[in-house]
């Protein structure tokens, strides 16, 4: 499984349940990425989304432990439910947010991370990749500046 993320330069990924700073690079590389693939995602970030609607393009599998139905999603209860409905995709992906990607990067072997050079205030963080020994940095695959914000996106490989 893979999982993309944005993160700022303290690792923070957002804010009240939305990205404080969000770059349309990172926006179009993050609809490149996922395009054709499942993607898991938890029912908080799912409520951030245009109209709670599934993202086109996409199977959309919804991780919640609460008992709900979404129009156009799959939902999986556990992060082992998450991967097993994974197994029957040629790609899946999870793309958030903070518990959902703490769940399942132990299943995770690759990940995609853009580094927006930027440190606004974050209450929810995604593990240290640089720092976790599991992980290398693979390739950076993109960098950039938007707004005088510059980024990187990046390629880790779990060892």
């Amino acid at each position: 499984m893979e999982l993309i993320v944005a993160v700022y330069d303290d690792w923070g990924i957002g804010r009240d349940g939305t990205q404080p700073i969000a770059l349309s690079a990172d926006r179009k590389f993050f609809r490149e990425t996922t395009r054709g693939a499942m993607v898991i995602v938890g029912r908080r970030t799912v409520e951030d989304f245009p109209g709670q609607k599934p993202l086109p393009g996409r199977e959309n599998v919804m991780l919640t432990r609460t008992k709900c139905a979404y129009p156009g999603f799959t939902m999986a209860a556990s992060p082992e439910d998450a991967a097993e409905i994974a197994k029957t995709a040629e790609r899946a992906m999870v793309i958030g947010g903070g518990s959902i990607y703490r769940q399942m990067l132990p299943l995770c072997d690759t990940a995609y991370v853009t580094k927006v050079h930027a440190q606004p205030e974050s209450d929810t963080f995604f593990p240290n990749l640089d720092e976790d020994e599991n992980w290398v940095l693979a390739d950076v695959l993109q960098s950039g500046e938007e707004n005088g914000i510059p980024y990187e996106m990046c390629l880790y490989k779990r060892k």
